[in-house]
């Protein structure tokens, strides 16, 4: 579920930085940059790890910073195909069941991916399975709680860097349109649910990051 990813980057320190040791203010500002952020390609970003190498501190003309090449460790959230992750169901709505891994909640099964037959108890607001046995059918309510396992069956990188509209498209930009995009998750997983649901689709909220080149 969790992996170690090599990266690099160009780190800026501030001048009010520079009575600190300089391995702390890099750390510190590669979490502010990376930290609960999705790097295409690569996954979520929890925490540093470590930093492997830093190489040499440059201050440009007009720029009182410095700016360091850094070699670092990240620990990143990238579950690997077939692996099996488990949740808590968050609630029920006509669009499927919630499901939260604890360190982000938008996680849904949709109802067509739901075990079979399968309805929506609009009273109860749940989702229920009517399972088959010889006595006749036996609901069983999908209740807020209860763990739900599930395995990873593919995954899907969206780019959602913001991009500057031509004069033209700017003019003609709705606030709708907007609003799609920002809703946009950059990290899809699709799961298959181990045991009972079916499958699940999971998405990431978190706002798209690129490391510089």
């Amino acid at each position: 579920m969790f992996v170690l990813v090599e990266m690099v980057d160009t780190v800026r320190t501030t001048p009010w930085q520079f009575d600190r040791k300089l391995n702390d203010s890099i750390a510190e500002e590669l979490n502010k940059k990376l930290a609960n952020k999705v790097v295409y390609n690569v996954g979520l970003c929890i925490c540093l790890y470590d930093i492997t190498k830093l190489e040499d501190s440059y201050i440009f003309p007009g720029d009182g910073a410095s700016h360091t090449k850094v070699h670092f460790r990240y620990v990143v959230f990238h579950p690997f195909l077939d692996e099996i992750l488990m949740g808590k169901i968050k609630g029920c709505s006509q669009e499927g069941v919630h499901v939260s891994l604890g360190f982000f909640d938008d996680i849904v099964i949709p109802p067509e991916s739901l075990q079979q037959p399968a309805k929506f108890d609009e009273t109860e607001q749940v989702w229920v399975w009517e399972y088959e046995t010889d006595e006749g059918a036996h609901d069983l309510y999908m209740d807020v709680g209860e763990d739900i396992r599930f395995r990873i069956v593919d995954e899907t990188f969206i780019d959602t860097s913001p991009t500057g509209p031509s004069s033209s498209e700017a003019s003609t930009s709705t606030t709708a349109t907007e609003e799609t995009q920002r809703k946009e998750a950059p990290y899809t997983l699709v799961v298959s649910e181990n045991v009972r649901f079916g499958e699940l689709l999971v998405t990431s909220p978190i706002a798209s990051t690129h490391l510089p080149s």
